[in-house]
């Protein structure tokens, strides 16, 4: 089972956006993203990733699958507080999106985010995979990088055995903190990577789930 984080709250003890903070004092705020002509409300909270304003490596990953497409059954893989999950539903209406995170805060956040950009999708509180069941055409995912090589590649590996045939897992990584050893580990786990863009020291890669 993949742990993305240590229950023990020692001396100096931070809580982390990946670790159950339910503890923090809340802040709650709202702000705006425009995405692709639409205008999108978001409501965060201490202790939530990036809880000011959308971060580049989302945007960059957004504009990417966005001008690429998704259909079917996708999956919002550390989600925060559910922006790339709900953009996704609203620029594709047909598909059917699950947002997962182990920080039950980011996951609450999602569902109210979910109901006032009115983009119905399943949220849920999750360890990796430890409660996702289902498969999926798409694995849609701005890692949690400060967890750690060992744990982002296990979500990489757990990723794969939840695509469909000739589904794609597709990441935002920085360069300087190991976007080339991704590329590396992708095509050991896939057996093909690909580079799907270059931008302001992020790279957007994709891994398919190839048959034979």
């Amino acid at each position: 089972m993949i742990r993305l984080f240590s229950p023990r709250k020692e001396p100096g003890y931070t809580a982390h956006y990946y670790t159950d903070n339910r503890n923090l004092i809340k802040n709650r705020k709202d702000h705006s993203f425009r995405f692709s002509g639409h205008l999108f409300t978001f409501t965060t909270d201490n202790g939530v990733f990036s809880k000011t304003e959308i971060d580049e490596g989302s945007e960059i990953l957004l504009s990417v699958v966005c001008e690429r497409g998704v259909h079917g059954n996708v999956l919002d893989l550390g989600c925060g507080y559910g922006v790339i999950g709900i953009t996704l539903k609203t620029q594709f209406p047909d598909t059917s999106v699950t947002m997962a995170d182990i920080n039950p805060r980011a996951v609450e956040l999602a569902r109210i985010n979910c109901a006032q950009n009115s983009a119905p999708c399943d949220c849920l509180i999750s360890d990796g995979f430890e409660m996702i069941h289902d498969t999926f055409d798409y694995v849609i995912t701005n890692p949690p990088i400060r967890t750690g090589k060992k744990n982002i590649y296990g979500m990489f590996e757990a990723a794969y055995e939840h695509l469909c045939e000739n589904g794609e897992l597709i990441a935002v990584i920085r360069r300087k903190q190991g976007a080339e050893s991704a590329v590396k580990k992708f095509q050991e786990i896939f057996g093909n990577c690909t580079i799907l863009e270059r931008d302001r020291g992020f790279w957007v890669i994709q891994g398919q789930k190839l048959t034979d």
